[in-house]
């Protein structure tokens, strides 16, 4: 199975939000799962999108509970980790799609990128390995190219 990690921001901006409804929508839709930090903002949007079109959501979740999951989260990984999750999350994913993000999302970029995974950036931090896109078309197309 295709499997993308989806990161960003747990109070993700209206546009942030949007993006990640439609890339989660389009993943979905091209018969790819979502593995995410499972919270809310991106990681909620994401989810929410991919659930509508009858696609498969993963969330590694910080507790030892799940409780904090977003209501779209089929599968839910509790590692009571906290944020050491994180390389868990882009590990758990054949390519990475970056959404925005702060602190928590520079740290998955970092590992997604020790790790050697491909990254692409939708407005998200500005450093180097990170394939930057302007739009969300973009993404989906880097995805398929990604998956040839």
């Amino acid at each position: 199975m295709k499997v993308v990690s989806v990161i960003g921001s747990s109070k993700a901006t209206q546009d942030e939000y949007e993006v990640a409804y439609y890339v989660g929508r389009e993943l979905a839709r091209r018969n790819i799962a979502v593995v995410c930090g499972g919270r809310t903002g991106v990681m909620e949007a994401v989810c929410k999108g991919a659930k509508e079109e009858g696609g498969l959501t993963i969330g590694i979740m910080p507790s030892y509970e799940g409780e904090e999951a977003n209501p779209y989260v089929d599968l839910k990984i509790n590692t009571g980790m906290g944020w050491n999750r994180n390389p868990i999350v882009v590990a758990s994913g054949d390519m990475v799609i970056a959404i925005g993000g702060h602190w928590g999302t520079l740290s998955e970029i970092a590992y997604a990128l020790i790790l050697g995974r491909y990254v692409v950036g939708y407005r998200t931090h500005d450093i180097g390995g990170i394939e930057k896109v302007k739009d969300p078309d973009e993404i989906i197309r880097k995805v398929e190219e990604f998956y040839g």
